[in-house]
């Protein structure tokens, strides 16, 4: 049975990661508080970020905007979702269906 959280991203009770994503205070908190659909909204976020700030993660500065980014995502003040948000379906294996 799936370790369960009171996700602080979605608002609800979900299942949990498996373990805390990458050291430190930030992964440790995420794995506490966030669910595993929570986090799997990140990638998407981050690579949002990454590219608006046009971050080199090779760069300990990147990396340091990139973790703020990540807690504001997750645990800012406007954090949570839109009440009865539900994640997009995805069709086949290409997202959205192609025009002829």
């Amino acid at each position: 049975m799936p370790r369960m959280v009171n996700c602080a991203k979605l608002g609800r009770e979900l299942p949990g990661l498996e373990r805390p994503p990458f050291p430190g205070p930030l992964g440790q908190r995420i794995y506490e508080e966030i669910s595993q659909q929570a986090y799997n909204l990140w990638p998407a976020q981050a690579t949002l970020v990454i590219n608006h700030y046009g971050l080199s993660l090779g760069d300990p500065n990147a990396q340091k905007i990139l973790m703020q980014q990540m807690e504001e995502f997750f645990f800012g003040e406007n954090a949570k979702m839109p009440e009865g948000w539900t994640p997009p379906v995805r069709q086949g294996k290409g997202g959205a269906p192609r025009r002829k």
